[in-house]
């Protein structure tokens, strides 16, 4: 197992991510340029050698309900992969998703197929993409919500 130092100085070579000291000498890495509300990759990695870093869409891992994989027992290449990982499934993930979304406001739903939509509000409507396809048109986020939970997707 790789102390808490060793685990520091991996998770400080990825200058993408900033660090927050938080209570009981526990660190939190953040991924500020995140294309989701979600930016911690890494969360509460303590003094002990225990942490945990964002996976919940990684194939692979073993996830909490938080989707968080503990890396406790991970080795250096091993802690390597994941953040990188992590950091991948934060960013979006090509130009199309940037040319749909350009300056609007959007949400990115997945399924447990791991099949990604995106909600996007554009205008005076509640937009669903996949890929470049129109999905669908709604007046509100209400209904837009409520058919992405009927067809089994959930908020990233």
């Amino acid at each position: 197992m790789l102390t808490f130092d060793q685990k520091l100085s991996i998770i400080e070579s990825f200058q993408e991510l900033e660090r927050k000291n938080v209570s009981m000498n526990r660190v939190n890495f953040h991924y500020p340029d995140s294309s989701y509300d979600k930016k911690i990759v890494v969360y509460h990695l303590h003094p002990n050698g225990n942490g945990y870093v964002y996976g919940e869409f990684l194939d692979g891992y073993e996830s909490d309900g938080k989707g968080m994989v503990n890396i406790r027992d991970f080795t250096g290449d091993e802690l390597k992969t994941i953040i990188e990982l992590s950091i991948e499934s934060l960013t979006a993930s090509n130009t199309i998703e940037s040319a749909i979304i350009e300056d609007y406001k959007d949400e990115r739903w997945v399924n447990t197929d791991n099949h990604t939509l995106i909600l996007v509000h554009e205008e005076d409507s509640w937009n669903v993409y996949a890929g470049l396809n129109l999905d669908g048109t709604f007046l509100s986020y209400n209904e837009a919500k409520q058919y992405l939970e009927e067809e089994g997707f959930r908020k990233r």
